[in-house]
């Protein structure tokens, strides 16, 4: 794999019998298990510009490595200094818009999970329309966790996709569950076993693109619209509540203690 951040493909191990209409866009961090920083999320609001001008129907959203994604790249965060009332939300704001135009996008969005996804990872997930996901794949908020607050969406789309109960315990422990687990039976289209991850996502593929793309794309809008992407108010109240909780408790600070110990430790 290149070093690009965000790799986009469109071979035929994904599209089958469907050229031109499929992509597979696949985070490229693996040595940071895929954690999410400026210029990947900027790769990726230009692919999915560039996907919707030439036409593309579904986006398949994977991460190389042995996690989907892990979140966002503390090594970034902790740079902003708190006690000067530095905060990263212009970066989470454009994980926001992100995922917003994933949503009211035309483009289907798959998110094929292995290994983590977390925090960000989730938060990227639950922006797409439709989820599989490995038997073992690891799931949840997982904020709290390192004493932060979720900054790109969590607040809003939790409920919403998994439920008050399943949200509330994710989202105020930080557990992370097993895909298997009962929790995610309602937003997970199917747990697939070890290793067939890959031959899952070819199967969804082709059966979303073995409809008309007219109808198939009204419908997604209409099927938005009934229950709408999160708001301007919902953005600002979970991104006020990031900021105050950012330098009101120094989290900078409780990151780089914990980035040491992972460096010492290894």
């Amino acid at each position: 794999m290149t070093n690009e951040l965000l790799v986009t493909n469109s071979g035929k191990h994904l599209r089958g019998q469907f050229p031109g209409v499929a992509e597979e866009w696949t985070l490229n961090r693996p040595h940071v298990r895929n954690a999410l920083n400026p210029a990947i999320i900027c790769a990726m609001h230009k692919a999915l510009k560039a996907a919707e001008e030439s036409g593309v129907r579904v986006v398949v959203l994977k991460g190389n490595g042995p996690t989907f994604c892990a979140g966002a790249d503390l090594q970034y965060l902790q740079k902003h200094d708190a006690p000067a009332g530095e905060t990263p939300r212009h970066f989470l704001s454009s994980i926001w818009d992100l995922t917003i135009a994933m949503e009211n996008s035309p483009v289907v969005f798959v998110a094929a999970l292995h290994g983590h996804a977390v925090a960000g990872g989730l938060e990227l997930a639950l922006a797409c329309d439709v989820v599989l996901a490995e038997e073992k794949t690891l799931i949840g908020d997982g904020h709290v966790g390192r004493n932060l607050l979720a900054g790109g969406g969590a607040s809003a789309r939790l409920e919403r996709s998994l439920g008050r109960s399943t949200a509330f315990w994710l989202a105020l422990t930080g557990t992370l569950l097993p895909a298997r687990d009962n929790a995610f039976a309602g937003w997970l289209r199917c747990v697939t076993p070890m290793g067939e991850l890959d031959a899952n996502v070819k199967t969804i593929v082709n059966q979303l693109l073995n409809v008309p793309a007219p109808a198939q794309q009204a419908y997604k809008r209409v099927l938005q619209a009934q229950v709408p992407p999160p708001s301007e108010t919902e953005r600002d109240r979970e991104l006020d509540a990031f900021d105050r909780h950012w330098v009101e408790q120094n989290v900078p600070q409780t990151l780089r203690l914990f980035l040491n110990k992972n460096r010492k430790a290894s």
